[in-house]
């Protein structure tokens, strides 16, 4: 395996992603229309909760207002394809992510000196202000309807590039799940150079000793808007995918709800670990669908089998936070960690055991096959 990786950290996060690219095709491929739109809400979700582990899991800065950057990505997105003639998507992408990098850096530098609680508060009061500027600049951002949003055509030669791999004409949906799932790709590949590199290490550092950070030369205010324009600027390009996906930007779809949702799924896959960040948003994407799909079975009203789906991802959480407490992608690092003490203690007692031997051996001496002994 790491001759295939490679022992350059770089080489291995591309080769993992060209692996994980070729994946999705294969997925996208042999799906639906709507398989293909939760894959492509797996994407943003995916995204959003990568930039918000980084920013609790390895920077220890707790934030419950992500939903409020994913607003301001996915409203510059809206407003960017309104004209008759937009931009390319992924300038359109690169807009809504800038924009939030630039609010993500003024909020940033004011919350840089606030810590735990007040730093949650902080937050929390801006998911809670954010949704409702729209509604106070209806006259732009659409109001309580939002603002529709038409997604582009998709790119001629992006699709005779599919047809020629796949055989098969692209679709909308497809299309959307092809941006969303390189989006995250390149995300990730990002975001693990930094967390595995110098401003990673940094990080770390100024999340397990503050005093000993700055003792040792680094300047926690920088390091922390760092980490908060960095998860921001994640969370503005998810609420860009998240309105093409929705085709929508609406105050109602960035309540403080969102926030919450995103901080339980990066709690529930392992707080800190892109890949529980992967894993959270995957149980946001099927398990409502799943639940709701199961109620129905079971005879329930349509409103009662869609209200399980909350019911039944808190009771998971509490699971997860009572037998798992670093998350699913932690448990199951701890039970590997103990199955290999187990093994290791296992061959130490052999070992002792032997040397044991080896020490009778050289005092009551080697039996001869002729019956004798030869003292040691």
């Amino acid at each position: 395996m790491d001759r295939l990786l490679g022992r350059s950290t770089l080489r291995r996060h591309l080769t993992l992603a060209v692996l994980g690219m070729l994946v999705v095709v294969v997925v996208l491929e042999s799906t639906g229309p709507f398989r293909n739109a939760q894959f492509a809400s797996m994407a943003y979700y995916g995204i959003a909760g990568a930039g918000l582990t980084i920013l609790i899991g390895l920077n220890g800065q707790i934030s419950l207002g992500h939903g409020a950057f994913m607003a301001i990505g996915a409203y510059t997105a809206a407003l960017m394809l309104q004209g008759g003639d937009p931009l390319p998507l992924p300038v359109i992408l690169l807009a809504a992510a800038l924009v939030t990098l630039v609010a993500g850096a003024v909020v940033g530098v004011a919350a840089a000196r606030l810590h735990g609680p007040y730093l949650a508060g902080a937050t929390l009061a801006l998911a809670v202000a954010v949704p409702g500027i729209p509604v106070y600049f209806s006259g732009t951002l659409g109001g309580e309807q939002g603002l529709n949003v038409r997604v582009p055509d998709i790119p001629p030669w992006f699709a005779d590039a599919v047809f020629f791999v796949t055989g098969q004409d692209m679709s909308r949906s497809r299309y959307l799940g092809y941006l969303g799932w390189f989006c995250l790709v390149v995300t990730f590949v990002l975001l693990a150079n930094l967390a595995r590199g110098r401003v990673g290490r940094t990080w770390r550092a100024v999340r397990d000793n503050e005093v000993a950070a700055e003792l040792a030369g680094i300047d926690l205010g920088r390091a922390r808007v760092l980490a908060f324009v960095v998860s921001a600027t994640c969370a503005g390009l998810a609420g860009g995918l998240l309105a093409l996906s929705a085709r929508i930007a609406a105050p109602s779809g960035f309540t403080l709800t969102l926030s919450l949702l995103l901080l339980s799924a990066i709690v529930l896959g392992g707080l800190g670990t892109l890949t529980g960040a992967l894993i959270g948003a995957a149980m946001l994407t099927f398990v409502p669908q799943l639940v709701t799909g199961l109620g129905q079975d079971l005879g329930l009203t349509d409103v009662r089998a869609a209200e399980l789906a909350p019911l039944t991802y808190g009771l998971v959480t509490m699971l997860v936070v009572l037998f798992a407490p670093a998350g699913i992608v932690g448990g199951i690092r701890a039970a590997a960690a103990r199955r290999r003490a187990v093994k290791t203690s296992g061959t130490s007692k052999e070992a002792r055991k032997d040397e044991a031997m080896d020490e009778i051996r050289g005092v009551t001496g080697d039996r001869h096959p002729g019956g004798g002994v030869r003292r040691g």
